[in-house]
C-alpha cells in the first residue's frame, strides 16, 4: 500500500516557509476505479487548500489593520465572532474580530469589523458568477445540482438562493441603466458626418413572445430581438456580430434605453446605417424610433404573409353558391387577396388598401343563404388586417426590390433569437410559471450570458475578477 502525502507550502514577504498537510491518500493495485484522484479526494483537497489558504489571507490582513495608520499605536481587539464566507470551494469560516477605533482621530462608532468593511458580501464573485451564469441556461433546480456534484461545497445548494442572488445581480444591472428618453439622437448632423467611417450596417429584429405567467393569469408578453452587425472594420477588435437583447414590455420602464446601450455595445455611430425590422405592434413600432438618425423602419414581410394566409385559408371555407345560382364569391375573394399580397410584394399600400376596400363591400351584402357566420368571421378579421396596414403603411417597402438587390425583408433570424432566449428556458417543455419581475429580470442575465458580456459584468463590480495569473506547475 503507497501512502500519497500532499502539502502546503506559503512563503511570507519574510521569506519564512509554513508547511500544512493537506491530504493524505492511500492507494493499493492498480485497478479502473484507484486511478487517479478520484472526484471525492480532489474536491477534499481543494477545500483543505481553501481554507489554509483563506486563513492565511484573514491572518495577513488583520496584522495589517492592527496599527493605527496614522499614529502607528496598537488598536485594541474589543470582541470576535465567527463569520463564514460562501466560495467556490467550500463555505468557510472563520473569526472575524472588532478592533477599536484609535483615539488620534474622531469616529461615529467605537469598534469596526476590518473583515466586514473589506469584505461585505459573504458570497464571493466566483461562486456568483457561476450560479448566475448556469442558472440563466437552465433551471434553478439543475443549477443548484450542477454546482453540488462538481463544487467541494458543503452545504446543499437551495434553488430558491440561487434564484434570489440572479435577481441580486440582475437588479445591480438594472442601477446602471440611464434613463430613459424619448428621443437618443444628440448632435448635428455637420457633426454626425466628421464621425469616422462606421462598421458595417447594423440589422434589427424585433418580435415577441409569451411567457405562462404564475398568477393563473394566462400568458404575458416578452419582447426579445437580434442586433446584427454585417462586419467589424477593425478584424483585431472585432466583438461578436450578433447580440440578443429582450425584456417584459408591461414591467419594464426603460426599453428604448436598453436597446440604445445594446446598440452603442456593438459600436452604432450616428452617421451608420441601420435597419430595424419589427412584427409592427403597438410595442415595438414606437420602440425602434428616435435611436439613430440614419436608422430605416420596416415591416417584417413574415407577418404580413402571415396575416394573409389565415384571411385565405378563411376565404376557402366561404359558400359556393348565392341565390341566383352563381358560384363568384369565393373565388373573387381569393382573386383579390392574391391581389393584395401582390401590391404590399411591391410596396403599392394605397392599392392594396383599395382592393381590401373592394373585399370588405363584397362581404357586407346580405343575399348569402349558407355560411353567414363564416362570413362574418372573415369580415372581421379583414377589418383587423387593414387596420394593420394603416398603421404601419410607413414601414412597407418594396419587399421584391429589397429581395433582388439581397436585403433582408423579414425576422426569420429574429424567430431563432425568440426560441433561444425566451422559449428554451422558459416555454419549452418547462412547466415553471412567471413572475413578471422574474422573469425580466432572469432575461437581463440570459441575454448577457448568450451574449458573452456576463464575465465583462462582473469585471466592471469587481475589477480584478479572473484576471489572477495562471500557476506554474511545481
Amino acid at each position: 500500500m503507497a501512502k500519497i502525502k500532499v502539502q502546503m507550502v506559503m512563503i511570507g514577504e519574510d521569506c519564512q516557509e509554513i508547511t500544512r498537510d493537506v491530504a493524505c491518500m492511500e492507494r493499493d493495485e492498480l485497478t479502473p476505479e484507484t486511478l487517479g484522484v478520484s472526484l471525492t479526494e480532489g474536491k477534499n483537497i481543494l477545500k483543505s487548500i481553501q481554507e489554509v489558504f483563506v486563513e492565511w489571507q484573514m491572518n495577513a490582513h488583520l496584522r495589517g489593520q492592527i496599527p493605527c495608520p496614522r499614529c502607528k499605536k496598537t488598536r485594541q481587539n474589543n470582541r470576535s465572532h465567527p463569520t463564514t464566507f460562501r466560495t467556490v470551494f467550500g463555505t468557510i469560516s472563520v473569526n472575524s474580530p472588532r478592533l477599536c477605533h484609535c483615539e488620534c482621530l474622531p469616529h461615529p462608532t467605537k469598534t469596526f469589523s476590518p473583515l466586514a468593511n473589506l469584505l461585505p458580501e459573504h458570497t464571493t464573485p466566483e461562486l456568483l458568477f457561476l450560479e448566475t451564469k448556469w442558472a440563466a441556461l437552465m433551471s434553478y433546480g439543475l443549477t443548484a445540482a450542477l454546482l453540488q456534484d462538481v463544487l467541494p461545497i458543503d452545504e446543499k445548494l437551495n434553488a430558491v438562493t440561487i434564484r434570489n442572488h440572479l435577481f441580486e445581480v440582475a437588479e445591480r444591472l438594472e442601477h446602471t441603466l440611464g434613463d430613459e428618453k424619448v428621443s437618443f439622437i444628440e448632435g448635428a448632423p455637420r457633426e454626425w458626418g466628421n464621425q469616422p467611417i462606421p462598421d458595417g450596417p447594423i440589422t434589427v429584429g424585433i418580435d415577441g413572445g409569451y411567457i405562462r405567467s404564475q398568477r393563473k393569469q394566462g400568458m404575458f408578453e416578452a419582447i426579445a430581438g437580434k442586433s446584427i452587425c454585417a462586419f467589424k472594420r477593425d478584424d483585431n477588435e472585432a466583438g461578436p456580430l450578433s447580440k440578443c437583447f429582450a425584456f417584459v414590455q408591461t414591467y419594464d420602464d426603460k426599453p428604448k434605453r436598453r436597446l440604445f446601450e445594446l446598440l452603442k455595445s456593438q459600436g452604432m455611430q450616428e452617421n451608420q446605417r441601420i435597419e430595424f425590422l419589427s412584427d409592427g405592434g403597438d410595442t415595438v413600432r414606437d420602440l425602434q424610433l428616435y435611436l439613430n438618425p440614419q436608422a430605416e423602419h420596416y415591416l417584417d414581410w413574415f407577418h404580413v404573409t402571415m396575416r394573409l394566409t389565415v384571411l385565405m385559408q378563411m376565404a376557402r371555407g366561404l359558400p359556393q353558391e348565392l341565390k341566383n345560382g352563381e358560384n363568384l364569391l369565393r373565388d373573387d375573394v381569393l382573386k383579390s387577396l392574391e391581389s393584395v399580397k401582390w401590391y404590399l410584394w411591391h410596396g403599392n399600400v394605397s392599392k392594396a388598401l383599395q382592393y381590401i376596400d373592394f373585399i370588405a363591400m363584397d362581404l357586407e351584402g346580405d343575399e348569402y343563404e349558407i355560411g353567414e357566420e363564416r362570413i362574418r368571421k372573415l369580415y372581421k378579421t379583414l377589418g383587423e388586417f387593414q387596420t394593420y396596414i394603416i398603421l404601419n403603411q410607413n414601414f412597407i417597402p418594396n419587399y421584391g426590390e429589397r429581395y433582388r438587390q439581397g436585403e433582408r425583408i423579414s425576422t426569420g433570424f429574429t424567430e431563432s433569437a425568440i426560441n433561444q432566449v425566451i422559449c428554451k428556458r422558459m416555454t419549452k417543455k418547462q412547466q415553471m410559471q412567471w413572475s413578471l419581475r422574474g422573469a425580466h429580470l432572469l432575461l437581463q442575465v440570459r441575454t448577457r450570458v448568450l451574449n458573452g458580456d456576463w464575465e465583462a459584468a462582473f469585471r466592471t463590480w469587481y475589477p480584478g475578477f479572473r484576471y489572477h495569473n495562471i500557476p506554474a506547475a511545481a
